[in-house]
Parts: structure tokens; C-alpha cells; sequence
């Protein structure tokens, strides 16, 4: 009985570790970072390629008759200047550096637009992002287990989904389309060469039109298909959250022995520097700030030591043991606290003020030692 109690035990204990590692946290700022410095982005292939498509659409329907003349001419230009000339040495190649800069000539245009297309819906989705992560060479990447492994992953599986429903999604649509002008396309056999190209050229750019609107309406379903995915790739568990909340700001522990750190070294510059000051000019009780000033060494009084709470109370005390004046004085300690750091000179703006304390001190001063 025993024995299945601390096994029972140890099952809840297991399942509750199990719980607490369960990604359920919203990634934060510092891992989306990262995630982006590895290429890790929201991009759908989908899109680009249904841009790019739209991209030719819109190329073959605003320069369809420029294209077709240059092929034209080229056709033309090689039937009359070479074939009824007998073929010489060296004259193949000169034929082939024509037709390949004629050729280049032609889909110039049709590259370029295509590469124009990717590279501003590229930037639309991930901005401009460098990383050479995808390039590093990884032992998991080698490993034969690990590649079954994304063969056989949901990934892997959306990604053949998406490929037999775009296949299915062009042979309807160029099916349907067939069908639906099936008498055109026969009469386009009696219409002529430019009669019967100009008639393929519209018909052709109609069926890319409506193959292309559908690929886009795929392509926006899969945006958001990526997006969810990316979103839920990196989630965190709460263990990682506080993990990371923790390098941010740090180990309590170690911050408490540096804060310690600190106030060993502010005060011991007070023990070493209140009995040197000229005076101290407290709030009175919460802020207390020590001035030395000598006339040949600097030209305004310099601040050697300045503090709140119990470190003022340390100063006050140190400063009555080493019969430091101490003199209450609360809008100029204030302003001296706030506007001025230890080792350096009191603010311009100030001088008048400290000089009338200096003043009242060195009096007193003189009254003691007559």
C-alpha cells in the first residue's frame, strides 16, 4: 500500500513538472530578438511567389506587343542574316554571342521585374534583416534521425498539403478555363500568326490573372498560417520567463553583495574625506552634503562626500567628531545634492549662496580663536 501511495506521489510530481514546462507565455522582447538575429522571421513563400506571379501578370499585359516584337525580330533577324549563309569557322559562336544578347535583350525586363517583386515584398514582410545563421554548418543538420524527424513534422505535412492544393488549384482553374473558351482557341488556328499570337497572348494573360488572384487569396491564408506558427514557436514556459527576467536583471543575491559593495566604499571615502571638509550643509536630517574648499588650490568649493538617510546621519556624525561645521541649510543642500556629484565643483549657479555660508563659518571661526 505503501509502495503505490509514493509511486502515486511520484506520477503527480512528474505531470505537475510537465505542467510547469508547458509553453503557455508570451514571448518577450529579448527573444523575439533573438530569434530575428538567427533568421528567424514571419515570411510566407506563398506570398512571394503569388507577388512575383502577379508581377508577370502585369508585365505580360503592359509589354505583351514590346515582347512579342523583339522575338519577333530576333526570329526574323537570324532566319534572314544566317541561315542562308554556309557555316564557317568561328561563325557558330558569333551566332550564338547574337541570339544570347538578343535572348537577354527579351527577358531582362521579365527577370528584373520578378527580382524587383521579391525583394519589396521581402522587405514588406521581414524589413531589412542580415543573418548568417542559416548558413552555419550544425551536427543536427547531418543527422539522419533529425532529418525523418522534419520529414515527418507538422511543418512537413502543412508544406505537402499546400503543394498538392496549389497543383489542384491549377489544373480547375486551367481546366475550367479551357473549357470555358474552348471555341476560341480553336478559331485562333484560322486567324493568322499575328491574329492567332495576339488572341493566345489575352487568353494566356486571363487565365494567369485568375490563377493569380487565387494563389494570392492562398498566399494571405498562409501569412497568417505563419504568423501563428511563429507566434507559437516562441512561446516560453514560465520557467524561462523568470529565467531570462533573472539574467536581465540580475542574481538578487549577487546584487545584494554589490549594493553592500557600495556602501563599504561610500563609506569608507566618508571617514576619509568629512574630516578634511570645510563644512557640511545638511537638510537637516535627510540629506547632509561635505564641502572643502581652498582658495589656492581650487576655484569654488568641491564636493568630498554627500548622502541620504542613515549615510547623512554617518556624515553629520563624523563631521561633529572631527569638528566639521555643520550648517543647516535646506533649499542649498537640496540643490547641491541634486545637481552635483562627489569630486567635483559646486554648480555656477550656487556660488552665491555657498559663499554666504562660507562666509558665516569662516566668522565664527575667527570669533572662536580670539
Amino acid at each position: 500500500m505503501g509502495e503505490n501511495h509514493m509511486e502515486e506521489l511520484l506520477y503527480r510530481f512528474n505531470l505537475q513538472l510537465f505542467a510547469e514546462e508547458e509553453k503557455t507565455e508570451e514571448a518577450t522582447p529579448k527573444r523575439r530578438e533573438e530569434a530575428r538575429k538567427k533568421g528567424q522571421v514571419v515570411k510566407s513563400n506563398e506570398l512571394n511567389a503569388a507577388v512575383n506571379l502577379l508581377s508577370m501578370m502585369l508585365l505580360f499585359t503592359f509589354g505583351s506587343e514590346y515582347l512579342f516584337n523583339q522575338c519577333f525580330s530576333m526570329v526574323q533577324g537570324f532566319l534572314m542574316d544566317f541561315i542562308n549563309f554556309p557555316l564557317a569557322e568561328g561563325q557558330i559562336l558569333n551566332i550564338l554571342i547574337r541570339f544570347s544578347g538578343d535572348y537577354i535583350f527579351i527577358t531582362g525586363p521579365i527577370f528584373l521585374a520578378a527580382m524587383g517583386a521579391g525583394l519589396v515584398i521581402n522587405y514588406l514582410q521581414v524589413g531589412f534583416l542580415t543573418s548568417s545563421e542559416s548558413l552555419q554548418v550544425k551536427g543536427e543538420r547531418l543527422n539522419p534521425l533529425e532529418g525523418l524527424k522534419r520529414m515527418l513534422s507538422r511543418k512537413a505535412l502543412v508544406e505537402l498539403i499546400k503543394g498538392i492544393l496549389k497543383i489542384t488549384v491549377i489544373s480547375v482553374i486551367t481546366y475550367l478555363f479551357i473549357r470555358e473558351n474552348f471555341q476560341q482557341l480553336l478559331e485562333t488556328l484560322f486567324l493568322g500568326v499575328e491574329g492567332s499570337v495576339g488572341e493566345i497572348i489575352f487568353l494566356f494573360i486571363a487565365l494567369i490573372t485568375r490563377v493569380a488572384m487565387v494563389f494570392l487569396g492562398l498566399a494571405v491564408l498562409d501569412y497568417i498560417f505563419q504568423r501563428y506558427e511563429f507566434q507559437r514557436s516562441l512561446k516560453m514556459s514560465r520557467h524561462e520567463v523568470k529565467e531570462e527576467h533573472r539574467q536581465f536583471e540580475g542574481d538578487p543575491q549577487l546584487k545584494a553583495r554589490m549594493k553592500e559593495k557600495q556602501r563599504e566604499v561610500t563609506m569608507n571615502r566618508i571617514i576619509q574625506n568629512v574630516p578634511k571638509a570645510t563644512l557640511v550643509i545638511t537638510n537637516p536630517t535627510e540629506l547632509a552634503v561635505a564641502l572643502e574648499y581652498h582658495q589656492d588650490k581650487s576655484q569654488a568649493p568641491v564636493i568630498t562626500a554627500k548622502g541620504a538617510g542613515s549615510i547623512a546621519r554617518k556624515i553629520k556624525e563624523i563631521a561633529r567628531e572631527n569638528k566639521v561645521p555643520v550648517v543647516e541649510n535646506r533649499p542649498v543642500a537640496r540643490l547641491l545634492y541634486r545637481q552635483s556629484k562627489v569630486g567635483q565643483e559646486i554648480p555656477v549657479e550656487l556660488y552665491q549662496a555657498v559663499a554666504e555660508i562660507l562666509a558665516m563659518v569662516f566668522r565664527m571661526k575667527k570669533r572662536k580663536t580670539r
